[in-house]
């Protein structure tokens, strides 16, 4: 690996200004082709490193620290946990296994495989620095050999034309930076417990395969990797991986200044994926993948610069830090929109982080110890040592969740009981557009929470095969606007693409109800439509009620329907009603049309999704063509007051 040895003092005998301009050449850049960096800022963080390169954690020979490990509780069967390890063998990762993708398009098959091995590094690592007897050590070994004799570190998903695995190029995904990180982290934790040509081989491999290439797209020397302008996750996965493995295991601090600068250039982008009132299209599932990451970054730099450089305290930070607190809808369920999964929460540790260090208070229940061995070595080892976080001190904790969370850029309507005793509804209403990050064509689209059940469901995301992201995205019925309970019009389902947007016409908020109402036109490429105007009104008298107004015009006489989706089990006591159950919870919805009968039909929707059971579709439709009509459907929990009519 490239000067991963320390260099005596003697043989540095320029300023520091002079060092930079010199690492900077060495690296193919100057100041006015360093992509927008600027030479005289990588000065200044150089002059912030310490002389030695750190990672996240306390190198092994730091006895104190890892007794300290050694005796928490969520620690304590570690070395238990990873001695079957030493004698089982290293899981194949075969060539042929990585070109299932290109010919099938299953991403899971290589994923598991190539998972488990990964996963050993932590396990054997953490191992080893608790126990300190070096029997961990020969299979870890074999580990990172094994990796390092991979042909390419990029997932297949990501290499579909097979350029890195057939040695053209060598790009950093979200899977290469995160091995990379892992590696350098191990390296730092060991040290030379690790014989030399085991270091020596993982240092070449980081640098051929992380920094190499990273240096030549930052110096211009290489088209960039698409993901260092992107708004979405990838942007702080990928940052957050080669920043972090360039400070554990870089040698000139000058060097490490550079991987700084850029990160907190480019980290930029990620943050522009947030709305301005922060909320994350990508869904929550990916608010912990990518802001996560971010967090890792950030703490990385903190740590690395002696708090001098901070990215978590930009202003523009603590609105998407606040995502994960502000989406919730009741008792821990939130909405699963866009590839997200239902049953996905905001992760503890994330909260526990931005809570002590930005200040932002959370409910006591919330409120968790974030040690623990679990996830990647560097992310354990972040939040099981003293960071910036737990040595900032907690806030007072938070209250019950607010009446309601608006998130006007984006659309998104969060509506809960508030100070009612007897209300048990609470739902999520969005608006938003069709080219959103990781998005769904669900313009429209809501979620009804009842006894602590997502009864009413936005089915989240499908498992990812080749189709999913690419031009076929939208024949996915989970994926297209089939999968979502919102119109269909003339029999065309929603569009994709920026021009599908939801359009506010009214909010009205107050103690006792919330009215959104929006214009879901443009969603539809049908020249015959004149109207399409859907009203949510949310209720918080007696038990709660939703009600769902969709009124449409049109030219001449077309056909018009919209759905309800579930996961439960549906009946239908009455022609013009439903009893919806999911558990605990279940919904009664009342369907009244005007213009044309109705005719309800109910199906499965049969895609591999990441829910517990197949979405049920309860499709509504208009039994005749019409030029005007309206359907309403008015929720409330099963056994609740009748609602007065909005």
């Amino acid at each position: 690996m490239r000067r991963v040895s320390p260099i005596p003092a003697a043989r540095w005998r320029f300023t520091l200004a002079a060092a930079v301009l010199w690492i900077l050449a060495a690296c193919g850049l100057s100041p006015v082709r360093a992509q927008g960096l600027d030479a005289a800022r990588i000065e200044t963080i150089a002059a912030l490193l310490s002389e030695r390169p750190a990672g996240f954690g306390r190198p092994i020979e730091d006895r104190e620290a890892w007794s300290r490990i050694a005796e928490h509780a969520a620690f304590r069967d570690v070395v238990r946990r990873a001695a079957p390890l030493i004698d089982e063998p290293l899981p194949e990762s075969p060539d042929d296994l990585y070109l299932d993708f290109s010919r099938t398009g299953n991403r899971s098959r290589w994923e598991r495989a190539s998972s488990r091995r990964r996963q050993r590094i932590a396990s054997l690592v953490l191992a080893e620095c608790i126990e300190h007897r070096g029997r961990f050590l020969k299979p870890l070994e074999e580990t990172l050999r094994a990796l390092c004799a991979e042909r390419t570190w990029v997932l297949p998903a990501h290499d579909a034309g097979l350029a890195n695995f057939k040695g053209e190029t060598v790009d950093i995904d979200l899977g290469s930076a995160s091995l990379g990180w892992n590696l350098a982290t191990a390296m730092h934790l060991l040290g030379d417990r690790l014989s030399p040509e085991v270091r020596r081989l993982v240092g070449e491999n980081l640098d051929r395969r992380i920094f190499a290439p990273y240096r030549d797209m930052i110096a211009g020397k290489r088209p960039r990797n698409w993901w260092l302008t992107t708004t979405n996750n990838w942007n702080a996965v990928c940052l957050a991986g080669v920043t972090g493995a360039a400070l554990a295991v870089l040698e000139p601090r000058e060097e490490r200044a550079l991987f700084v600068a850029a990160a907190e250039d480019y980290s930029r982008n990620f943050l522009r994926g947030f709305t301005p009132d922060g909320y994350c299209s990508e869904g929550l599932g990916y608010w912990n993948y990518g802001f996560g990451y971010y967090v890792l970054l950030a703490e990385a730099i903190h740590q690395a610069t002696q708090g001098k450089v901070d990215l978590l305290g930009r202003d523009e930070v603590r609105a998407p830090a606040r995502f994960g607190l502000r989406t919730e809808i009741a008792d821990g369920v939130y909405p699963a929109f866009a590839d997200c999964s239902v049953g996905s929460r905001p992760s503890s540790r994330i909260l526990h982080f931005v809570s002590r260090r930005l200040g932002i208070a959370i409910p006591a229940d919330r409120r968790s110890d974030p040690a623990s061995p679990g996830g990647s070595l560097y992310d354990t080892t972040l939040y099981s040592f003293p960071s910036s976080a737990s040595l900032s001190p907690e806030p007072p904790a938070a209250g019950g969740l607010p009446t309601r969370d608006w998130f006007e850029d984006a659309g998104v309507l969060i509506c809960r009981p508030g100070q009612s005793e007897e209300c048990r509804l609470a739902v999520a209403l969005k608006g938003g557009h069709n080219a959103e990050h990781h998005n769904h064509n669900d313009v429209g689209s809501f979620v009804a929470v009842v006894a602590g059940r997502p009864v009413l469901v936005d089915p989240g995301a499908e498992v990812y095969t080749a189709r999913t992201f690419s031009s076929r995205r939208y024949e996915s019925k989970v994926l297209n606007s089939f999968g979502h309970p919102v119109p269909v019009v003339a029999g065309e389902l929603q569009r994709p693409g920026r021009g599908a947007q939801a359009r506010v016409l009214k909010t009205e908020f107050t103690g006792g109800a919330d009215t959104l109402v929006l214009d879901l036109r443009s969603a539809y490429a049908v020249r015959e439509l004149e109207k399409l105007a859907r009203t949510f009104v949310y209720s918080r008298e007696g038990a709660g009620s939703l009600t769902v107004i969709d009124e449409v015009e049109f030219s001449s006489p077309r056909s018009f329907a919209t759905a309800l989706v579930t996961l439960g089990e549906v009946s239908r006591p009455r022609p013009d009603e439903l009893i919806i159950r999911d558990g605990e919870g279940a919904v009664r919805v009342k369907i009244e049309a005007k213009g044309a009968e109705l005719s309800i039909r109910e199906e499965e929707i049969e895609e591999d999704v990441r829910t517990r059971t197949l979405p049920r579709r309860i499709g509504i439709d208009l039994a005749d063509p019409v030029r005007e009509a309206e359907i309403r459907m008015t929720i409330t929990p099963h056994g609740g007051e009748e609602p007065k009519r909005p």
